[in-house]
């Protein structure tokens, strides 16, 4: 777990992560397949994000294409783990919280790599 950090903010920012992935991974996929695409992954990334898109549609530009719309959105959750996560707690440096989810993926990744590497 990382450290330092209250447990609500921990959460918060797993749950902000995981959908600004899921996002992302729906753009990802997007340029390789249709949004009916009847492969599983892409059926649950367009079934999870379309409730996230619908709702931030009136701030959605007219003029971008459908398949940069996952990626605007995740933008924005990018925005709030970046910037504002950061400010509710009180930091004067924007940026400190420095993504707990991807922190523990990256620690673990490393651990597997060193564990590989002996």
């Amino acid at each position: 777990m990382v450290e330092g950090f209250p447990l609500w903010v921990i959460v918060i920012d797993y749950a902000l992560g995981m959908v600004m992935w899921t996002l992302i991974g729906r753009f990802g996929m997007g340029i390789f397949l249709p949004e009916n695409s009847s492969f599983f992954f892409m059926r649950f990334f367009v079934r999870a994000t379309n409730p996230l898109i619908k709702l931030f549609a009136p701030i959605t530009p007219e003029f971008l294409i459908p398949p940069l719309i996952p990626l605007y959105v995740a933008w924005f959750f990018f925005i709030f783990r970046f910037y504002v996560m950061p400010w509710l707690l009180g930091y004067t440096v924007m940026g400190m919280l420095s993504f707990p989810l991807e922190s523990e993926i990256a620690q673990g990744v490393a651990h597997l790599v060193g564990l590989l590497l002996k």
